[in-house]
């Protein structure tokens, strides 16, 4: 199932298990009242606030660790882009047919690019994206064949420090780029989260026993806010699937596969 179907549906059935955990809590605890009185609840505010805060470290922690690699993402892929125009800006330097080889090469190694990345962000289908990576290393392994004997044969320049480095720099970031995409926190991690609203919806409700029925204002808005605060989490954590994406940034790699005909 598509990634984003899947963020939706966590955050839906979040939202409803924590409305049943926080009418569950209140049953429990209007029971409770009745049997034992105020002493019923007596020292509980100690165990409430150490799984709220907990809840809040897990929400704050995840949320800055998405929020850090969507911004590491998006940085990346303006350093790929540098990358690439200043080494297809040294193929000048090489002589005929190296020059016009390599050139080819660069832009069959940037429709490439292009086409995982779109892959990766509309079908979501991984085989799609893996035989374009292997695709890709295969090209990349062309061009620099081509460049390796471009230096060998011209002694004139020193094409070995002006075209190697910014070629390796360039496939270098293309590989920390892909890495890049495929770190995220383990699925346990959410699955805590989640735990963790649930169980704070049950002492929420519990907490409201001594109403003899629940202000549904509340009980939506803290389900409501839960559970999107969960999707907003996975939202970040997967920029070319939900709503908050980094697409924009690749206009940059198509402006200058466009510069290249």
């Amino acid at each position: 199932m598509h990634t984003v179907l899947l963020s939706i549906l966590f955050a839906a059935v979040l939202f409803g298990g924590v409305l049943v955990s926080m009418h569950i809590g209140w049953r429990i605890g209007r029971k409770r009242l009745l049997a034992l009185g105020e002493d019923g609840q007596a020292g509980l505010g100690a165990i409430d606030g150490a799984v709220f805060g907990l809840m809040g470290l897990l929400i704050a922690f995840t949320f800055t660790g998405a929020a850090t690699r969507f911004d590491m993402r998006r940085s990346l892929v303006t350093e790929h882009v540098n990358a690439t125009g200043t080494a297809w800006l040294r193929l000048d330097l090489l002589a005929e047919p190296e020059r016009e080889k390599a050139r080819d090469g660069f832009r069959r190694y940037v429709d490439t690019q292009l086409e995982i990345v779109g892959n990766s962000g509309n079908s979501g289908n991984k085989d799609d994206v893996l035989a374009g990576m292997a695709r890709l290393s295969s090209i990349q392994q062309e061009i620099w064949e081509i460049l390796i004997q471009a230096a060998k044969n011209d002694k004139t320049l020193p094409l070995s420090q002006t075209v190697l480095p910014p070629a390796n720099e360039m496939f270098d970031l293309s590989n920390t780029r892909f890495m890049a995409a495929r770190q995220h926190p383990p699925v346990e991690v959410f699955l805590m989260l989640g735990l963790l609203m649930l169980v704070s919806g049950l002492m929420a409700g519990y907490g409201m026993a001594k109403a003899e029925r629940q202000s549904t204002l509340h009980l939506l808005s803290f389900a409501a806010i839960m559970a999107l605060s969960v999707y907003l989490i996975l939202d970040i954590e997967y920029p070319r699937l939900g709503i908050i994406r980094i697409d924009t940034f690749d206009q940059a790699m198509i402006a200058l596969r466009a510069s290249m005909n």
